[in-house]
């Protein structure tokens, strides 16, 4: 406790702080977008970005399966789904085994599967690839991340509220930077407990922004922001902590996920945009059992996280998208798994989203040094998601205009 006290009496002999001095990073980030806010005014629109990543390059014909295509089987004897297995969606097209949650969800009309989606001259580097998707440029030419600079824009017009976006992550993901916005990231909502420390931290915090100065001075603005960012972190822990969710999910990194989304969206209704990663894809030995398990907990997931928002009545505000570095090779290997690729089907789950098939069945007649060809760059799905659901500007945060794709009500 002396530590404590010295700590205050040092603070309070110098005057008023913010709490970023005292908090995690971020949080002084949250004080200052409140500074912005206050002298501005806020406003967003109510629609949502779930944005989940798939770690490690998902195997995309093995989820999304050409299962008519002998191609298919002469190239994956052993891996490849049996005919029998398929979940099939179309004449040509079928979903792994695994993937019922999803398939039920695409039955519904609730899915669409943008086909063979990738970038010019496809890298199968881990990080380059992660990098090149989340900052949206193959060629290294723009700086923060996607997300990150759809804040940058928004805060140009008006100013954003602490909790516009928040990544659910272990490491903070590069499409959340920005360069004057500043998303929060944690690795679940129970690191929400930790924020600002024990109570006597807190309590120490918000005393020592003292008494109010006067009205309209930095100081007073200063203090302002500071307890306005404690408000918000003890309303979120107030918030996600009394939610109750309606679904079971699954066990895993997936359904631990998504529950936790859930809460987000079910209680926070000035969150924006949540992005979330998952790993494990990178199946280049004994792929089956591995990649049976993962698309398990996938589609369980997001069924139960469809059902959780329609339940709450927040459907009709919520959008998924579901996308992994790059697919894998199309030739199995030695190791009964696959390597690193290029192109891949991505995901778009909503009840506002146009459910189907979009793109042509992957060509695997020819293919690209042993790659299934992009049809669709990455970008376009990103234009439309901006442009048309987030209310942004996709050729200021793109760096140039791509075609939407028509997946949207």
């Amino acid at each position: 406790m002396s530590e404590l006290l010295s700590r205050r009496d040092l603070m309070r002999s110098s005057g008023v702080i913010g709490v970023g001095l005292m908090a995690p990073a971020w949080l002084s980030s949250i004080a200052h977008a409140d500074i912005v806010r206050q002298s501005q005014g806020s406003k967003s629109g109510d629609t949502v970005v779930v944005v989940c990543q798939l770690l490690g390059g998902n195997d995309g014909l093995n989820t999304v399966i050409p299962y008519t295509n002998n191609l298919y089987y002469s190239l994956r004897p052993t891996i490849g789904i049996p005919d029998g297995k398929v979940l099939k969606i179309s004449p040509d097209i079928g979903l792994h085994p695994a993937l019922a949650g999803l398939s039920d969800l695409y039955r519904e009309g609730k899915v669409a599967i943008i086909q063979n989606v990738g970038y010019p001259k496809a890298n199968r580097s881990h990080f380059k690839s992660m990098e090149i998707w989340e900052s949206a440029s193959p060629e290294s030419n723009l700086r923060y991340g996607w997300i990150g600079r759809h804040f940058d824009q928004q805060m140009l017009a008006h100013a954003l509220n602490p909790v516009v976006a928040l990544g659910l992550s272990t490491e903070k993901p590069r499409a959340l930077d920005g360069k004057t916005s500043s998303i929060p990231c944690f690795g679940s909502l129970a690191d929400v407990k930790n924020m600002i420390g024990d109570p006597d931290a807190e309590r120490m915090l918000r005393d020592i922004q003292g008494a109010d100065a006067m009205l309209g001075s930095p100081t007073r603005a200063v203090q302002n922001a500071s307890r306005s960012a404690l408000d918000a972190i003890s309303v979120l822990k107030k918030q996600v902590s009394s939610y109750k969710q309606t679904q079971a999910y699954p066990t895993d990194a997936f359904g631990n996920g998504f529950k936790q989304i859930a809460q987000v969206v079910a209680t926070c209704p000035a969150t924006r945009v949540i992005y979330f990663r998952a790993g494990g894809f990178d199946t280049h030995a004994k792929q089956p059992d591995t990649h049976e398990k993962l698309l398990a907990g996938l589609g369980g997931s997001l069924k139960a996280f469809q059902q959780e928002i329609e339940a709450i009545g927040k459907a009709d505000k919520v959008i998924t998208i579901v996308f992994s570095e790059f697919g894998r090779r199309v030739h199995e290997n030695a190791s009964m798994g696959t390597d690193h690729g290029a192109a891949a089907p991505m995901f778009v789950i909503g009840t506002r989203v146009k459910g189907g098939l979009h793109g042509p069945v992957p060509n695997l007649g020819d293919l690209s040094d042993g790659d299934v060809q992009f049809t669709q760059d990455f970008r376009g799905v990103y234009a439309t998601a901006l442009d048309q659901w987030m209310g942004g500007d996709s050729g200021a945060v793109l760096g140039d205009r791509f075609n939407h794709i028509d997946i949207l009500k």
